[in-house]
């Protein structure tokens, strides 16, 4: 089994990492460079940038910041926001990007997956899934998630919509369970746990990270990578720290 992957989020909005809470009431935590410096020196395995709110704007990431990122930092990272295209995607990887990361556009869109997987290798395209429990119980794939007033329901149900984007070439899944997000108190195994058993590509859990046990039962529930945003930006846990702790708990991390 490969090595378990520690995977900060860095959610972008007006050029600056704000961090909120069940995807709202989001706050300034700093500069996107120091931010990706300073998580490149902790020892993470990889890094994601979304921009929160390209899509519901109309609009696609800012290059800039991406290729400022991509000068100082030599492990992988993938960059989200407003990439509907096949050229805006090209345009975001030779800004210095490793991987894509689609979402509403995707949900708007679904042969933009297969478009993507074809122009650049499917383990070029990450799926980001905003996934909510209904008021029925069951869950959804939410859609312009970066501004609560534009946030709505996609229509689809997030396993079925998980299954479909594997099959139309997505290389892997980010599965960002909203009703934990920012929480603390855990990642949502059994909605983990069902993706898992659902596709063949790997699973990338965030929402509710809170201590490093809950980073453990996620890998143990089959996560590829766990990501989490609050609780590394305000120093709660240590990157260095969690890779002890999950190597004594016979996980195997990368050094």
């Amino acid at each position: 089994m490969p090595s378990a992957r520690i995977i900060p989020c860095l959610d972008v909005a007006d050029g600056r990492v704000v961090k909120g809470v069940r995807f709202r009431d989001h706050r300034d935590v700093g500069d996107i460079v120091d931010h990706a410096l300073r998580y490149r020196d902790e020892g993470a395995d990889e890094l994601v940038f979304y921009d929160i709110t390209a899509s519901v704007d109309g609009r696609t990431v800012d290059l800039a910041w991406v290729g400022h990122v991509a000068a100082v930092i030599d492990i992988p990272f993938s960059v989200a926001g407003g990439i509907a295209d096949v050229e805006t995607a090209r345009t975001v990887l030779s800004a210095g990007a490793d991987k894509v990361s689609v979402n509403s556009p995707a949900l708007q869109r679904p042969a933009l997956l297969t478009e993507l997987a074809g122009a650049f290798g499917r383990q070029c395209v990450v799926l980001g899934i905003d996934s909510m429990i209904g008021d029925d119980g069951r869950l959804e794939a939410k859609q312009y998630t970066g501004r609560p007033e534009a946030t709505r329901s996609s229509g689809r149900e997030t396993i079925a919509w998980a299954v479909e984007a594997a099959r139309l070439g997505a290389g892997e899944i980010v599965l960002n369970c909203m009703d934990r997000d920012g929480v603390r108190d855990g990642f949502d195994l059994s909605q983990l746990a069902a993706l898992v058993d659902a596709v063949d590509i790997p699973v990338i859990i965030s929402g509710g990270a809170g201590e490093p046990s809950h980073f453990a039962a996620a890998f143990r529930a089959g996560a590829s990578g766990a990501l989490a945003a609050s609780v590394f930006h305000d120093r709660r846990i240590a990157i260095g720290d969690l890779k002890d702790y999950l190597a004594r708990q016979g996980i195997e991390v990368r050094r």
